[in-house]
């Protein structure tokens, strides 16, 4: 069984293609154009497992938002087309990941239904390098959870260094997206849920 997921998104505003291999081995390729934000992609793949390339050359002249938003967009997409009919995966996980005086805890449902709850500490940087706006990491789950149709719960409690805030953040959902896509043996196949679908 291939696992993977391609989608091209082009717009006026960005031109964007992922690529996911939800069994690969960590091997990332990513360029957005926005150093933070491909330092945080890079994360996902690597400690998700996840093969994953993205190519996204965006309207960086205007500001870093669309091209940020566009490529969650394309993730989300990519991965929800990756996990195909969802037969035999675990569906449910959770991760904890700290990154020294930060936490983030992750948890995350493949329903099929979007839904995102996501708490950072508040009076956070406003910026990250020159280009990463703070306020993008809960826009990028939401866009990634709109096209993934995953129910996803992000709580960082506590940190104070913006930078580790956010990477921790990236780190847990990249576990608790491995857990809870992979191939659980005793599920035999079937869809893990009393309604036949995801």
């Amino acid at each position: 069984m291939t696992r993977r997921g391609r989608v091209e998104r082009t717009t006026k505003e960005t031109s964007v293609v992922v690529e996911i291999d939800l069994d690969g081995t960590g091997q990332v390729d990513v360029s957005t154009g926005v150093g933070f934000y491909d330092h945080m992609l890079d994360q996902l793949g690597r400690h998700g497992l996840f093969d994953l390339t993205v190519k996204t050359d965006g309207d960086l002249h205007i500001d870093s938002h669309h091209t940020i938003e566009d490529t969650a967009l394309a993730l989300g997409a990519a991965f929800k087309q990756a996990l195909g009919d969802k037969k035999g995966i675990v569906r449910f996980a959770n991760a904890s990941v700290p990154l020294d005086e930060s936490l983030a805890q992750v948890t995350v449902d493949l329903s099929g239904r979007p839904y995102l709850v996501h708490t950072e500490p508040e009076g956070m940087a406003p910026l990250i390098g020159a280009e990463y706006d703070t306020t993008m990491t809960r826009h990028i789950l939401e866009s990634f959870v709109a096209q993934a149709q995953v129910a996803l719960h992000v709580h960082v409690p506590y940190g104070r260094n913006a930078h580790h805030i956010v990477e921790c953040q990236f780190k847990a959902l990249a576990r608790a997206l491995r857990y809870a896509s992979e191939i659980d043996p005793r599920q035999k196949g079937t869809i893990p849920s009393t309604k036949g679908a995801l």
